[in-house]
């Protein structure tokens, strides 16, 4: 035996998937409303596993989801501010987490359409891993998400 340690079918395949995909690849944790998630999925084809689609995840700790984004090369997307704690969630261990704010699900959505611009215009794998990422009304956009 080599000593490498062998990934899970979706870890494998996260890069080739992120190569291929028309969009961002997305981890929507159990605080993101579904009709959000659907407004991801349709209007900015984005690919977004959403936790509540998976009954054995739906009660994983915030760690786990921070962990599972990251083995399946999935950016983390959430409403919990409890993800900007660096200590628990370092920046090294990162999948690249955009931890949302808005008052409402317009302004969601509102956030949510300009970070697609602001992500399709670097085609990185992972364009946001080792980084966490406050959206609010209030976010600019930086000059591109490998900046």
């Amino acid at each position: 035996m080599s000593g490498l340690a062998m990934g899970t079918l979706f870890s494998e395949l996260g890069p080739l998937r992120a190569a291929i995909a028309d969009g961002p690849l997305i981890y929507a944790d159990a605080n993101i409303p579904a009709p959000l998630v659907a407004f991801m999925r349709t209007r900015l084809r984005w690919d977004v596993l959403h936790v509540i689609d998976e009954p054995e995840w739906r009660r994983a700790t915030d760690l786990a989801h921070f962990h599972r984004a990251r083995d399946l090369h999935r950016t983390l997307i959430t409403l919990d501010h409890d993800f900007l704690e660096q200590r628990r969630f370092p920046l090294a261990d990162s999948p690249g987490v955009l931890v949302l704010a808005a008052p409402d699900a317009r302004g969601l959505r509102t956030l949510l359409t300009e970070v697609d611009a602001w992500l399709r215009r670097g085609r990185a794998v992972s364009p946001l891993r080792g980084r966490t990422l406050r959206v609010d009304a209030g976010w600019t956009c930086p000059a591109g998400p490998e900046a």
